[in-house]
């Protein structure tokens, strides 16, 4: 079975940081490209980042620009986010989710076609 797991989430304060990853079962992660979104309950879900399947071209929205970091570790099969100065408007659900492809431009979602169940972050004092 497809599946795709984040997790390193949790609680921070303000300024605090947090490291999420995503792995896969069923298949190889390295042979996609992958985003990171976040969802707030009542909003839009927001496209926060997104790596080709290399690791060589990323694209981060301008809301985290800065702060977020893209990366994979293809020896780990695993997908980095790594989130610095947290701030109270970070706080959300974070899914990670499998491109179509290995090449992705940005985080349209109709380019993903699986998703995890998401991991949550909370930033507050």
């Amino acid at each position: 079975q497809l599946q795709l797991v984040e997790s390193g989430g949790g609680e921070v304060q303000p300024g605090g940081r947090l490291r999420l990853s995503c792995t896969a079962s069923g298949f190889d992660l390295n042979d996609y490209a992958v985003g990171w979104f976040r969802q707030v309950p009542g909003k839009e879900r927001e496209g926060v980042s997104c790596i080709s399947s290399s690791g060589k071209t990323t694209n981060v929205a301008n809301s985290v620009a800065g702060r977020f970091t893209i990366s994979r570790d293809r020896t780990k099969s695993t997908v980095y986010l790594q989130m610095e100065d947290l701030d109270p408007e970070d706080t959300a659900l974070y899914y990670c989710a499998r491109g179509k492809n290995k090449y992705i431009t940005g985080t349209t979602e109709k380019n993903f076609d699986s998703w995890g169940q998401g991991t949550q972050v909370t930033v507050s004092s």
